[in-house]
């Protein structure tokens, strides 16, 4: 299989997340206004950054390696707060898109230590 570029994995990584959230989301309530806020907790650069810290031990070289090279990804969004934590939220989003291509179960694998995760962070739904 062709090898696409970073930042096409990136981009199909971003979605790839976002759907795995929503879809988490939805059984954790029925209140649209509490879907929104738990997604966007889950979803933005800070929180993706705390997955990596989380998945690292659980990581290949290949699979740091991807994130190593998503995170030097150039940015064009100078508006940005915090490049290196936008960064490595790319890094994070480059290993999603990169699994969900070439080995889903690895990813799924990998979901599920971040579903625990996800799981055992109580104030993130009862905020």
């Amino acid at each position: 299989m062709e090898e696409l570029n970073l930042k096409c994995y990136a981009h199909l990584g971003d979605a790839v997340y976002e759907l795995f959230v929503r879809e988490k989301v939805i059984y954790l309530t029925s209140s649209l206004s509490k879907m929104h806020k738990i997604n966007t907790k889950l979803v933005r650069a800070s929180f993706q950054c705390e997955l990596l810290d989380i998945l690292e031990p659980h990581l290949t070289e290949k699979e740091n390696d991807l994130i190593r090279r998503g995170r030097n990804l150039p940015t064009s969004s100078a508006r940005r707060s915090n490049q290196a934590l936008h960064r490595m939220a790319t890094g994070f989003e480059v290993l999603v898109g990169y699994l969900h291509i070439h080995d889903r179960e690895r990813l799924l694998k990998l979901f599920k230590i971040i579903s625990d995760y996800i799981n055992s962070k109580d104030h993130i739904i009862d905020d």
